[in-house]
């Protein structure tokens, strides 16, 4: 019987804390894997990405000379979520933007029987939106929300502008969340 994984995903370095709950299937390749978090945290995908499970990267197999982190790297589209995440408690980061350096925790918080009635991957629950892709890393986004918050503030005018009037830091919707995760986006292993 096919099984999920329910993991939490926490932005670091965040404050007030951006995290998601996400059940997905766990016999997903991590390419695609990555492709869920992506949506399910709010981010375009057009950045690089890399996971750190154990000591071992997994990522791109064409970045292999390129590894942040100096381990062993392994192709992450050979590799399923159940195999290198088979335990609840088990733990990774995720690397998504090399530039802004957004890492991300990743908790397995159950492994279970999945629901044929239930469509995933889905979002169960979260907080906060995502920070704007190209913001300058947790110091930049922690600056812009100051910026937007206070009118005083030196850069008010200017990042107010460059976010736009829709963004709420405070603003989360699981299903749209799922609805986005649903959508097919093809994983960065079939665009490079």
């Amino acid at each position: 019987m096919p099984t999920i994984h329910r993991l939490k995903i926490t932005l670091r370095d965040v404050k007030p804390p951006v995290w998601r709950r996400i059940e997905v299937d766990s016999r997903v390749k991590l390419d695609n894997l990555a492709a869920i978090l992506e949506d399910a945290m709010g981010w375009d995908g057009y950045h690089l990405h890399a996971f750190e499970i154990d000591d071992v990267a997994y990522r791109l197999p064409q970045f292999f000379d390129d590894s942040p982190w100096g381990r062993r790297s392994e192709d992450e589209s050979k590799h399923q979520l159940g195999n290198v995440l088979s335990q609840v408690g088990t733990k990774a980061r995720w690397d998504y933007d090399f530039g802004d350096g957004w890492e991300h925790n990743i908790v397995v918080e159950a492994i279970e029987p999945a629901d044929p009635a239930i469509a995933y991957p889905r979002c169960v629950t979260g907080r906060r939106a995502c920070p704007p892709e190209d913001c300058g890393g947790s110091w930049g986004y922690a600056n812009l929300l100051e910026a937007i918050a206070d009118p005083s503030h030196e850069e008010h005018a200017e990042l107010t502008d460059w976010i736009g009037s829709s963004f709420d830091p405070e603003y989360f919707d699981a299903d749209e969340t799922t609805e986005d995760m649903q959508m097919p986006r093809m994983p960065q292993s079939e665009q490079w």
